[in-house]
């Protein structure tokens, strides 16, 4: 065994094409993206979806402005915070996570929305050796 150490002989010996950008063979993946087209990547196919992309973003720095306009500078600061750190919350790597503390502090635990309904687990695609998937997320592979 050299001085590399034993994580990084498995960083060198083991491939994994499905943690690569490209592809299998660095390609684009037509399955997983869909079709390339400049067109499509320097323009919004249609003119409200870059409101809608933004919407959540300008919808929480509208809330933070009044909030801070009413409170202070304070309030929305700690909210950030909290945010901050109900996001780090996850489970292991071949888990789903349903990020439920921060869907309370944002107000969406009494919403049902169309990731509700369409974005069931157990019908998830993303499943994978649950020993590499978490060497991978700690860097030993």
């Amino acid at each position: 065994m050299n001085s590399r150490g034993f994580g990084s002989q498995l960083k060198d010996s083991i491939p994994i094409a499905e943690f690569s950008a490209g592809g299998a063979f660095g390609g684009h993946d037509i399955l997983r993206r869909g079709f390339s087209s400049v067109k499509n990547e320097l323009l919004p196919s249609h003119p409200l979806e870059l409101s809608e992309k933004n919407f959540q973003l300008n919808q929480d720095k509208m809330n933070f402005s009044t909030l801070r306009n009413i409170q202070g500078l304070h309030a929305p600061l700690k909210l950030q915070m909290e945010f901050k750190a109900a996001k780090q919350i996850q489970r292991l790597p071949f888990l789903h996570s349903s990020n439920i503390a921060l869907d309370t502090l944002k107000g969406n635990d009494e919403c049902i929305g169309f990731e509700d309904i369409l974005n069931d687990p157990s019908q998830s695609e993303v499943m994978g050796e649950p020993h590499v998937m978490v060497e991978y997320k700690f860097g030993l592979l």
